[in-house]
């Protein structure tokens, strides 16, 4: 249930039996910190989360609340302890114990940073003087009150994916002259090589691979790494060494890291075993590729 007892449009307000899990402030005789003029009171230190913090009160009000309104903030503390930079994500929650019902009148969660530019976070207009003060309400009984806080840091988790278009000038093209066609065993691997930052080789089955097992020759393109995914134009070509009637065929495919992308059906084992037709020359193949990188996705965390 939400209640409507704190003019601030930056609190929302609601009610809850449980106790906070990390910290509660009791103050006796308050009033007194009004008489002996107290502008702030800052409690002892409480953990959550491996981190340390504390409340700070101001009765008199805060900012946009001086003067009607008593102001809460949670703050982290032993800031010296923490990395030059530190910084934490936090969800908080301060409570105010109602005394007459037993149950507590909480902030809702709210998230923010703290760091070493900004290490408080609160409300100026926690809840009014009027209501506060009020021994009918049941936050203050015999001038004493309790406050408290729970808080959860926020693990940071976060990756970051960054997609960046290249300009393609001029594609980069590498052959393979590949002896002893005849004797390649099952499988063939290129050495490999780098294009646009990117590592990658070549895998040929020269008897054909799945399905196309002893039927076809089948060739493709690997990308080894580092990064998840990267946009390739490819193409891969088996000279003929008689005349222009190569065999090429070009695709395009977005690899992710340690995968392929080609043709199990390349070209027919017929046309390859017919020296006559000129792919096999000499127990010899001649294999080109042409690739240009056209996007890479990067990830940091």
């Amino acid at each position: 249930m939400a209640l409507n007892l704190v003019d601030d449009e930056d609190v929302t307000m609601e009610t809850r039996e449980a106790s906070p899990s990390h910290f509660l402030f009791r103050i006796e005789s308050f009033s007194m910190l009004d008489k002996y003029g107290t502008e702030r009171y800052e409690s002892g230190e409480f953990v959550a989360d491996d981190y340390k913090w504390k409340l700070i009160v101001y009765p008199k009000g805060h900012k946009n609340g001086k003067g009607d309104y008593i102001s809460v903030y949670l703050a982290v503390t032993n800031t010296t302890s923490l990395a030059s930079n530190w910084e934490v994500n936090a969800v908080f929650s301060i409570f105010l114990f109602n005394q007459i019902s037993c149950n507590y009148l909480v902030t809702k969660g709210i998230t923010r940073r703290f760091l070493s530019m900004k290490s408080e976070w609160g409300f100026s207009k926690f809840i009014s003087k009027k209501i506060f003060t009020d021994p009918s309400n049941g936050y203050i009984v015999d001038d004493n009150c309790v406050f408290g806080a729970e808080v959860f840091s926020v693990k940071s988790k976060l990756v970051v994916d960054r997609l960046s278009m290249l300009k393609i000038i001029t594609p980069y093209t590498r052959d393979w002259k590949i002896s002893q066609f005849s004797t390649l065993k099952h499988r063939w691997t290129s050495e490999n090589f780098f294009v646009a930052d990117q590592e990658w080789n070549i895998v040929l089955y020269p008897k054909g691979n799945n399905q196309e097992e002893g039927r076809s020759v089948s060739i493709y393109l690997c990308y080894v790494g580092p990064n998840p995914k990267v946009m390739a134009d490819f193409s891969i070509c088996i000279k003929n060494q008689i005349n222009s009637e190569h065999c090429k065929t070009r695709t395009s495919h977005w690899f992710s890291s340690s995968t392929d992308w080609g043709f199990s059906e390349f070209i027919s084992l017929v046309d390859t075993d017919d020296g006559a037709k000129g792919f096999i020359v000499n127990d010899c193949c001649i294999l080109k590729i042409e690739i240009s990188v056209q996007a890479i996705a990067y990830r940091s965390t």
